[in-house]
């Protein structure tokens, strides 16, 4: 679409940048701005040659603390060019606030498809388990980087990934509250009481799912994960159960409970769960130690879907669809304490 009023930029500017640090740009240069992205708005850049790049910019306005990092985005896009787990090629990083008014990154344009429907009505029915095994796959080369090897030692701290990340986004939930939700504030009180013991140590994205990766056209193979805003060091399960939490959650929410899966297509998530724990030699979790990352990842999305509503409200939201991130934060919060009932954690 067009650029945003309140994300325009000076092109020119951006132009003399690419000229300098863009290896074979051709001036000048064109914006537009792509729909999707509830954070960093994202833009594609067409050059004087019709070659196409990516900008991420941090918003402007008021921002949490910690949050639209797109230097660290922009360092392990970097780190993994180096591997064999697709991601675009990261191009140049800028921290002055006077090229385009915020820091920003430009990285490759990879043509291939978004598949926003995990249903995959646009893949023939014998065609959509190929694509949820590569999506699996690519996790597990993902999470068998040797991180430390490509300079990420310091991406984050090994241990205790979960108990971090419910004080983060508690943290940030309560910075953007706008509503008091009696099953967050459960949840916030019982996830940290409840912890897993300490899991391994890999590098994760923090947001994988199916619409943070560009398919190849024709084939069932991911070209590059993109939305590296909130990668660290962490646990695989916590990530494995982020991704399987579409069985979880209902059509209404876009998900694939309450669906005929056989009749579609599509596998159920203990098929995944166990090609995923195959490829990467790692045990099936236990059930109870399953439903408790199930819980943690529905309190984790209703923090970061209150923060994407809060920004709605001043105007600093980038996705034109902000605003109905409000209308989930509830439903998501209480579901995620219903499964902690069904362990036995709400008489607890």
């Amino acid at each position: 679409m067009e650029v945003q009023a309140k994300h325009r930029f000076d092109e020119q500017s951006l132009g003399r940048f690419m000229a300098s640090h863009v290896d074979g740009f051709v001036p000048p240069v064109r914006a537009e701005q792509f729909r999707g992205g509830q954070s960093n708005p994202t833009y594609r850049l067409t050059d004087g040659a019709g070659r196409h790049y990516v900008l991420r910019r941090k918003p402007p306005g008021k921002l949490l603390p910690s949050a639209h990092a797109v230097d660290r985005e922009f360092r392990v896009i970097a780190a993994l060019n180096k591997t064999d787990v697709p991601t675009p090629r990261a191009f140049a990083l800028s921290e002055d606030e006077g090229v385009v008014g915020t820091p920003f990154y430009i990285m490759e344009y990879c043509d291939g498809r978004v598949l926003w429907d995990p249903l995959l009505p646009e893949v023939p029915k014998e065609g959509r388990l190929a694509i949820y095994r590569a999506k699996f796959e690519t996790l597990a080369r993902l999470h068998a980087v040797d991180y430390a090897a490509l300079g990420l030692a310091d991406f984050g701290r090994p241990g205790s990934y979960v108990a971090r990340q419910i004080s983060r986004w508690g943290k940030q939930y309560k910075a953007s509250e706008t509503e008091a939700i009696e099953a967050m504030d459960k949840l916030l009180e019982w996830l940290p009481a409840h912890l897993p013991a300490d899991a391994e140590t890999v590098l994760v994205h923090g947001d994988y799912r199916l619409d943070n990766m560009i398919f190849h056209a024709t084939q069932p193979r991911v070209l590059g994960i993109i939305d590296w805003e909130i990668s660290t060091l962490g646990d695989p399960l916590a990530e494995l159960s982020y991704l399987c939490m579409l069985w979880r959650t209902p059509k209404d929410w876009g998900g694939l409970g309450g669906h005929d899966l056989e009749a579609l297509g599509l596998p159920t998530e203990r098929e995944m769960v166990s090609y995923y724990c195959g490829l990467s030699k790692r045990s099936v979790p236990d059930p109870a130690l399953w439903d408790f990352y199930m819980a943690y990842n529905l309190f984790r999305v209703s923090c970061i879907r209150q923060g994407v509503y809060a920004r709605s409200l001043d105007g600093t939201a980038s996705n034109v669809r902000a605003a109905d991130s409000g209308k989930l934060v509830r439903p998501a919060a209480e579901l995620g304490w219903k499964i902690v009932e069904s362990i036995g954690g709400g008489t607890r």
